[in-house]
């Protein structure tokens, strides 16, 4: 058991989130149980994901993708409405971590699926903040195309899509886990042959084609799964919780 502040607390500091400016607050976003000793984890805060930490008696939710993003609108009505009500109804506490959890070095999505496609020591693309938006590493050896699609297809479970841009075999790759397309022209600027993100848009393909480099587009939710279910195996080999992992099916 964990008292709230304490927590929240424990992964303000872990993922250092105070000095990262986001798109939506970081951190509790609706107080529930000032104790807490469940926890369900999810990519995104959806009716269906709190449905489930109700089932499972969860004190506290935490997910990759919460809540009163920059622009959203205000009223709490409709959808809003309902997923605020369940969690105030059984008194669940909800927390988010957004680029926070996208880039920290070991916890983070990206560092996650850098590991998944066999990358140990990935580097920052960008030298602007947040850093880690944009990773960069190298295969142990020249890997062809296919083979690297079909191993994410085999790990995320999922069906990819692939632009082939006809450069042959792949040993340097970038990528953004979520919807990180737009980083596509930086990708090939720093000299990667492959981009692999979570989303694709229909220029992405013309820029890849004639950019000349491969593209991976393997899905926002799927690309985003192992950040927050890192994180919650953290918390309950640090802190002693029961933490469940619930991964709501989501093909985009």
């Amino acid at each position: 058991m964990i008292e709230r502040q304490q927590l929240v607390n424990f992964i303000d500091e872990t993922l250092n989130s105070a000095r990262i400016k986001d798109y939506c607050p970081n951190g509790l976003q609706v107080e529930g149980k000032a104790e807490i000793r469940t926890i369900v984890t999810g990519v995104t805060a959806s009716h269906a994901l709190l449905t489930q930490a109700v089932a499972l008696h969860a004190d506290a939710v935490l997910v990759h993708h919460g809540y009163f993003w920059k622009n959203e609108a205000m009223p709490v009505v409709g959808m809003k409405k309902r997923r605020l009500a369940l969690l105030l109804q059984h008194d669940i506490n909800l927390l988010a971590y957004h680029l926070p959890l996208d880039i920290h070095a070991e916890l983070g999505n990206n560092a996650q699926l850098g590991a998944i496609l066999g990358i140990s020591q990935p580097k920052p693309v960008l030298t602007a903040e947040p850093l880690g938006v944009l990773q960069q590493g190298t295969l142990a050896s020249a890997t062809p195309l296919a083979t690297l699609a079909q191993q994410l297809r085999d790990t995320l479970g999922r069906e990819v899509l692939v632009e082939d841009a006809g450069i042959g075999l792949v040993q340097s790759i970038a990528w953004c886990t979520g919807g990180g397309q737009g980083y596509i022209e930086q990708a090939a600027a720093a000299g990667a042959q492959l981009f692999v993100t979570g989303e694709v848009s229909e220029q992405t393909i013309h820029i890849a084609r004639e950019l000349g480099i491969h593209f991976i587009a393997a899905g926002h939710h799927a690309t985003e799964r192992y950040g927050i279910k890192a994180l919650g195996e953290y918390l309950a080999t640090q802190l002693g919780l029961t933490v469940h992992f619930v991964d709501i099916d989501n093909p985009a």
